[in-house]
């Protein structure tokens, strides 16, 4: 029987873009969480499944491991693991109360223990860090692109309004022109760049300080959330990243016989997307309130209706673990084509847009020496 897990932590993890137009934008940083990142956990969960299936000890497979991590924050974490093993704890014991493992692997962890299926448990996960790796580096490398043609185009309009649009109007100054209202009005975007440059950056500066501390906050997740959602192609693309997540998590917890309701618990906690969250907490409590699986998520917009229509087979056939497994191929087979879609609908978009705004400013800039040139001959 599914018993209630109560004030479960929320992992602090954090993923961000990276060092070159590949590397740069694929290395994960983690400059306001945990350095025990998502890519490492996937390398520590694949490596200590191969070591136990080896035949060695848990004790002589992190030892390993250990000595293999590079930055010595990592290497502290896992003789603080190591030594807590020596005192006759377990391994979800030691990783429980670390900020650098969430409740989700913790009792992953456990129920392998107490299963003897440890390093079955650990493949599992080692699989689940895998693909939510592999979703972060699709939606990057469908967006890195554009990000670079727009960073580019914003470097090339701010040195235009900086440089350039200042040089013609002095020239202009200098022959009294009587200028287009186009021209006008570019300079006087110019000379509030100028004017305006410094304080705009303390803004932005600010709103990112904001932004980072306010992230935990409901309001703010639920209002960014919102937003992606509204956003043609992407709102659906990360919907689709977080619902394969889930499928993910309960085809996990649930080939490890985790009573189901524990394991949407778990989902919930693990997975950091608002919408889903909200979701789960209906689905957990119209369980609680003796519905079924299938009857909680019909009526719930984030679940495609396909998934319902599994959940109910897989309900009437007991067979969880196959379904969701099914499920969650599906759905990245459909994230690695949307990603495709995104990339080639973007990019042109981009493109076209940024590209009109260089020619205002050239054409404006221009106008007035055709007058003069005009007026010359």
């Amino acid at each position: 029987m599914a018993f209630k897990l109560e004030n479960i932590e929320k992992q602090k993890g954090s993923t961000s873009l990276t060092s070159s137009v590949d590397t740069l934008l694929k290395k994960e940083i983690t400059l306001f969480g945990p350095s025990f990142s998502n890519k490492k956990k996937e390398s520590f969960y694949v490596e200590l499944g191969v070591l136990l299936k080896a035949g060695l000890t848990l004790k002589d497979a992190l030892e390993l491991i250990g000595e293999e991590q590079k930055k010595k924050a990592d290497k502290n974490l896992i003789k603080e693991i190591l030594n807590e093993l020596i005192t006759g704890k377990n391994l979800s014991d030691a990783t429980k109360k670390r900020k650098e493992f969430s409740e989700y692997e913790t009792y992953s962890l456990q129920i392998g223990e107490r299963t003897g299926t440890l390093e079955r448990v650990s493949d599992e996960l080692g699989l689940f860090y895998k693909r939510k790796n592999e979703q972060r580096r699709t939606i990057i490398s469908a967006l890195s692109y554009p990000v670079i043609v727009l960073l580019t185009a914003f470097g090339a309009i701010v040195f235009m309004l900086q440089f350039v649009v200042p040089m013609f109007e002095g020239i202009f100054r200098q022959n009294n022109m009587e200028l287009p209202w186009l021209t006008k009005v570019i300079i006087k975007l110019s000379n509030a760049f100028g004017q305006y440059f410094g304080i705009g950056v303390l803004v932005l500066l600010a709103m990112i300080i904001f932004f980072q501390f306010s992230k935990k906050k409901e309001w703010y997740r639920k209002a960014k959330s919102s937003f992606w959602l509204r956003v043609p192609f992407v709102g659906e693309f990360i919907r689709k990243v977080k619902i394969a997540q889930f499928t993910q998590a309960i085809n996990l917890l649930t080939s490890a016989k985790i009573p189901l309701l524990n394991a949407i618990q778990l989902t919930r906690q693990m997975i950091d997307y608002y919408p889903l969250q909200k979701a789960l907490t209906q689905v957990e409590h119209d369980i609680l309130q003796g519905k079924t699986f299938y009857e909680s998520v019909k009526g719930i917009s984030i679940f495609d209706k396909k998934m319902g229509s599994l959940i109910k087979v897989a309900e009437e056939t007991n067979q969880n673990e196959t379904i969701f497994k099914r499920l969650t191929d599906q759905y990245n087979e459909e994230i690695a084509y949307k990603s495709k879609m995104i990339s080639a609908t973007i990019e042109p978009f981009v493109v076209l847009v940024l590209g009109l705004i260089v020619a205002v400013v050239l054409i404006a800039m221009y106008l007035p020496m055709f007058k003069m040139s005009s007026v010359i001959g």
